[in-house]
């Protein structure tokens, strides 16, 4: 079937985001800047944390602002590039190869979001058995298991999702390949299909929930005990990044997902892809270099570096000219 539909079907068409007009221009240009914002932050997060040897505990960070980074550039260039060149349709294989990735980083940045809330519990908790609960060898097999389980689930949606048979004018009322949009255009009944992928959805999202409930629940509790105002305030500065990402990536997700296939709309599905695809990519950078205190400071000291040794080249070349 997957080689049929490879052989006998045109190439999907997409609808797009923005049409000719000056208004969607504007915003055609809005998103690119948001874009460029996305890419300049996760790029310059991931960096940070490779340079700065005093961020290395932050790994899950980096794990985080990379998936951002991919989300990005998964469906914002392909976009791109066909509004400004005004072919806007996509081949089989790369709307299938777009649902994988995207459905792949999706289900990744659940995971890790969820396990990033461990880590949390461990910081304030356990602090003295921090290097041993939350190790290297320990986030990395944190980040194994976000990349792989999330590659796993999205390879067994797309297999099946492609493997039905496409019918009509393939054209998909969306700027990328999501899976409300294309699943719409499948001729034969997908009931138990969708079914099962609601299902999927939901336990994939209500299990990180029960995970970050859990850590959380610990964590205030820890507080409760507490007598001191300022351990208070430093685990608020620890926790409220992490908290600001979680709200705006869950409630997205809930949003574009959970809902019954019935009440979804082009307009909303367009509306929520902008959101946790752009939108939520550029903030969280930002969120965690403005909350998290030692990603400041680090950003600050690096920053600082490159200024001291600028300044002191500038000075040796001075001198060396003087005499």
């Amino acid at each position: 079937m997957w080689l049929r539909n490879q052989m006998s079907l045109a190439d999907f068409i997409f609808e797009g985001l923005f049409d000719d007009s000056t208004t969607h221009l504007f915003l055609f240009c809005l998103t690119m800047m948001v874009y460029l914002v996305a890419l300049s932050g996760n790029t310059l997060t991931i960096l940070l944390i490779c340079v700065d040897h005093g961020l290395h505990t932050h790994f899950l960070l980096s794990q985080l602002s990379l998936m951002d980074l991919m989300h990005v550039c998964t469906t914002i260039p392909k976009m791109a590039t066909k509004n400004l060149s005004g072919t806007k349709s996509v081949s089989f294989l790369g709307c299938a190869t777009q649902h994988f990735l995207y459905v792949s980083l999706g289900s990744a940045e659940c995971l890790l979001l969820a396990l990033m809330s461990y880590d949390r519990y461990v910081t304030i908790c356990q602090p003295l058995n921090y290097t041993v609960l939350m190790s290297r060898k320990v986030a990395l097999m944190m980040a194994l298991t976000s990349w792989l389980g999330a590659s796993l689930n999205s390879l067994i949606r797309t297999v099946i999702l492609m493997h039905f048979p496409f019918c009509g004018t393939q054209k998909i009322h969306h700027f990328y390949c999501e899976y409300p949009a294309v699943v719409k255009l499948v001729c034969v009944n997908v009931t138990v299909y969708v079914s099962t992928v609601f299902i999927s959805t939901i336990v994939l999202l209500l299990l990180p929930i029960i995970l970050v409930s859990t850590s959380y629940g610990f964590i205030l509790h820890n507080v409760f005990e507490m007598h001191s105002s300022g351990s208070k305030r430093n685990i608020f500065a620890t926790c409220s990044s992490h908290l600001i990402v979680l709200s705006l990536w869950f409630g997205a997700c809930i949003f574009s997902y959970v809902r019954p296939r019935s009440q979804h709309t082009p307009l909303q599905d367009k509306f929520g892809s902008v959101f946790y695809r752009i939108i939520t990519p550029t903030l969280n950078p930002l969120i965690y270099t403005l909350w998290n205190t030692n990603v400041a400071k680090a950003l600050r000291r690096v920053l600082g570096i490159q200024i001291t040794q600028r300044l002191y080249s500038q000075l040796s070349q001075t001198e060396i000219t003087i005499g």
